[in-house]
């Protein structure tokens, strides 16, 4: 499949740019930056991709010594900024901090018979933000105040009851069908441009259900806008240790991270690779410039572009089958 592709080519890419030596090649090295670098966030303001995105695009600045600008792309769950970011030139001055969605959008596409916008083998990883396990929270005007009383409404009124996500075969849409599968009910997913303005109907009460990163929730559910129910994690989310996973709940095969990382062009150059392979590694283990991960409840989670690209695919190969079971959506990928 293209996913052993995207494993092999990053592998490669990170390999080769570990083994930079040559004059030629740090002349090179040393021209990029040139100008100012864009990072693409292919959600709005708001969610998990926005969150990882601002105090990395702020170290980046700092070192790099070039402005870095978010462009909030949304769409298509993700789909319309990844592709977006595979557009541009392998440069190093586009850079894309993407989500766990990104290797699904290109299978949810194949649903529906079309060529995906974009291909994993069209980026190289540099590095892993954060892996945070998602939480499924209910607004405060529903009657839920535990899973059970959730699960038992649902299965009295399938098909009735709403729930809000980022986009169709996004990373708040497959997790919530995951958990939905292995309950044995039916809920309505209502697709939004991103995990801010999902939250945002749930609080209103014009939505009953949605499933987010622990920071998105977290101060929602402080103030009482939300009652959050279940974490998706192996263990307790870091930012709300109090909600049980759906393990300790009794469904065993739901796990579910929504991660941040960070992406290149597949093409840019070797030395620009290595450059911020390294300028990552310094900007992660930096207590300082990680402390608004660490406030937030939503702990650092690094790993090196070999690494993460191994973690890609075998998250991947977890979530995908979910997908597929969901089949096609409508006429479109929305």
């Amino acid at each position: 499949m293209r996913r052993r592709h995207f494993v092999a080519s990053a592998l490669a890419a990170s390999v080769a740019a570990s083994a930079i030596a040559t004059p030629t090649v740090l002349h090179a090295q040393d021209a990029w930056p040139n100008r100012q670098i864009t990072m693409i966030v292919p959600f709005p303001p708001g969610g998990q991709a926005d969150f990882a995105a601002r105090p990395v695009a702020e170290q980046l600045k700092r070192i790099l010594g070039q402005n870095i600008v978010i462009e909030n792309r949304g769409g298509a769950g993700g789909a319309v900024g990844n592709a977006a970011a595979a557009r541009a030139a392998p440069d190093g001055h586009t850079l894309l901090m993407t989500l766990s969605s990104m290797a699904v959008l290109v299978e949810a596409m194949r649903l529906f018979g079309r060529a995906p916008t974009y291909e994993m083998n069209q980026f190289i990883p540099i590095a892993r933000v954060l892996a945070d396990p998602g939480v499924l929270s209910v607004g405060k005007y529903t009657p839920y105040k535990t899973l059970a009383e959730l699960v038992d409404d649902v299965k009295k009124q399938p098909g009735k009851i709403t729930y809000s996500h980022s986009g169709n075969y996004g990373a708040s849409h497959v997790p919530v069908e995951m958990f939905s599968q292995a309950a044995g009910i039916r809920m309505v997913p209502v697709p939004y441009r991103g995990a801010g303005p999902a939250m945002n109907d749930v609080v209103a009460g014009q939505i009953s259900v949605t499933h987010s990163a622990p920071t998105t929730a977290k101060e929602q559910h402080i103030a009482g806008n939300i009652r959050t129910l279940m974490s998706l994690g192996a263990k307790r989310a870091d930012a709300m240790p109090e909600i049980p996973t759906a393990i300790e709940l009794g469904y065993k095969d739901v796990e579910y991270y929504i991660w941040a990382g960070l992406f290149v062009q597949a093409g840019t150059p070797e030395p620009i690779v290595k450059r911020l392979r390294d300028v990552m590694r310094d900007i992660m283990a930096d207590k300082a410039a990680m402390k608004p991960f660490t406030d937030a409840g939503s702990p650092p989670a690094y790993m090196d572009g070999p690494e993460f690209a191994k973690f890609v695919e075998a998250d991947s190969k977890r979530v995908v089958p979910v997908v597929q079971k969901i089949g096609k959506i409508g006429d479109k990928l929305d």
